[in-house]
């Protein structure tokens, strides 16, 4: 199966693998469309409107073993038909431009801007320093009416909160470790 596309012309070609001979055509006017339809209840299976040269044509199912495979078949068909449509809108634009925006003053018409403009020092215009606001240790208080002051903090874990502290707090077995020598000392090195 080949899909070929050449301008405005779109055709799924069957062909036999090994000599590479044409089976069948199946032209696409449109997608989704009657030349090809895809199956209401699997994403895998289609309908193909197959067409010969002297117009007979006939409808013959087409089926994909692989999802991804039937994927990218649906993309390439949807690809080029957003590009058909996008050539369509770049031409209709050539023929009828676009009105364009007269975004001009009309006589007697300001417009007013405040600006503050600010010193390399941080003071403004009129010689004041900036303060900047101080680090809280890089967190921020919660916003007010969050409601983040009404929630209560976890609970401490307690000694038998986990399995293995119940196996442990159990077993009395931690072994006798009085009876090990401290570690000499270390001596300074000359």
């Amino acid at each position: 199966m080949r899909l070929v596309t050449k301008d405005k012309e779109c055709i799924l070609k069957l062909e036999d693998r090994n000599s590479g001979e044409l089976f069948a055509q199946c032209p696409i006017d449109t997608y989704p469309g009657v030349a090809i339809e895809t199956v209401s209840d699997s994403s895998r299976y289609f309908v193909l409107r197959i067409k010969d040269d002297s117009g007979r044509q006939a409808f013959i199912g087409l089926g994909f073993s692989d999802r991804s495979d039937s994927f990218d078949l649906n993309v390439a068909l949807q690809d080029h038909f957003k590009w058909l449509k996008k050539t369509e809108e770049i031409e209709k634009e050539k023929e009828e431009p676009k009105q364009e925006l007269d975004l001009k003053f009309k006589e007697g018409e300001t417009i007013k801007i405040n600006m503050k403009i600010t010193k390399k020092d941080g003071a403004d215009g009129q010689g004041k320093a900036k303060t900047r606001p101080t680090s809280t240790g890089g967190l921020l208080p919660p916003p007010p009416g969050s409601g983040m002051s009404k929630i209560s903090p976890p609970p401490a874990p307690s000694q038998n909160s986990s399995p293995i502290h119940q196996v442990n707090a159990n077993a009395n077995n931690w072994g006798d470790f009085t009876s090990a020598a401290p570690a000499p000392a270390p001596q300074p090195s000359r």
